[in-house]
C-alpha cells in the first residue's frame, strides 16, 4: 500500500508539474517555483484525493484562477478524479524560487529573469525612492538599460530598452 500511494503521489507531481503559467507560457508552475507540493491525501470517504499546494506570486495574482483550474485539468486528466488546491501565502513566493531551467527559459524567451532578492536583516527601513535594477538585456547581453515602465504586459514585470541594441524588453521583477 505505501508502494501505491508513493507512485500515486510521483504520477501527480510529474503531471502538476508539467502545468504551464498562464501569463508566462515558456515557465511551468513548478519552474516558477509556484507549485509548492503535490500530495495525496484520504478523503472523509476513504478515497483518495490529490492536493496541490501553490503560492501565487503575489496575492491579487489575477492568473490564480487559471492555474488552479488547470492544475484540476491536468490531474484529472492524468487520472485523479478528486482533485483540491490549496492556496498557501506563507511564506510569501520570492522570484529566488524560479529555477535554473526556468531562469534560462526566460532568457531564451527574450525576458530579463530576475535578480537574487536583496532581504536585509533586522528591522525593513520604508523607502520611497525608486527600485534600482540593473537587468542585463537578454537579446545582446549588454548591462546598459534603461528602465522605460514599471508595469509591464502583466504586474510582476518591468519593460526595459537596451541603450547598446535599441531593443526594449522585459524584465520579471525581483519579489
Amino acid at each position: 500500500m505505501v508502494n501505491a500511494r508513493t507512485t500515486a503521489r510521483e504520477r501527480a507531481l510529474d503531471a502538476a508539474g508539467r502545468v504551464r503559467d498562464p501569463e508566462m507560457p515558456m515557465l511551468t508552475l513548478a519552474d516558477l517555483g509556484v507549485l509548492r507540493g503535490v500530495d495525496v491525501e484520504r478523503d472523509a470517504d476513504g478515497g483518495e484525493a490529490v492536493v496541490a499546494s501553490i503560492t501565487p506570486t503575489y496575492t491579487g495574482c489575477p492568473a490564480l484562477a487559471t492555474m488552479r483550474d488547470d492544475l484540476v485539468h491536468r490531474l484529472n486528466g492524468a487520472g485523479f478524479p478528486r482533485v483540491r488546491v490549496r492556496i498557501v501565502l506563507d511564506p510569501p513566493w520570492s522570484s529566488d524560487w524560479i529555477s535554473e531551467r526556468g531562469r534560462a527559459a526566460l532568457r531564451e524567451a527574450g525576458l530579463s529573469p530576475p535578480g537574487p532578492v536583496r532581504r536585509p536583516s533586522g528591522p525593513l527601513g520604508l523607502t520611497l525612492g525608486p527600485t534600482r535594477r540593473a537587468p542585463a538585456c537578454p537579446r545582446c547581453g549588454s548591462p546598459s538599460t534603461r528602465l522605460t515602465s514599471e508595469f509591464g504586459a502583466t504586474a510582476c514585470k518591468a519593460l526595459y530598452r537596451c541603450t547598446d541594441c535599441l531593443e526594449p524588453f522585459e524584465h520579471v521583477k525581483e519579489i
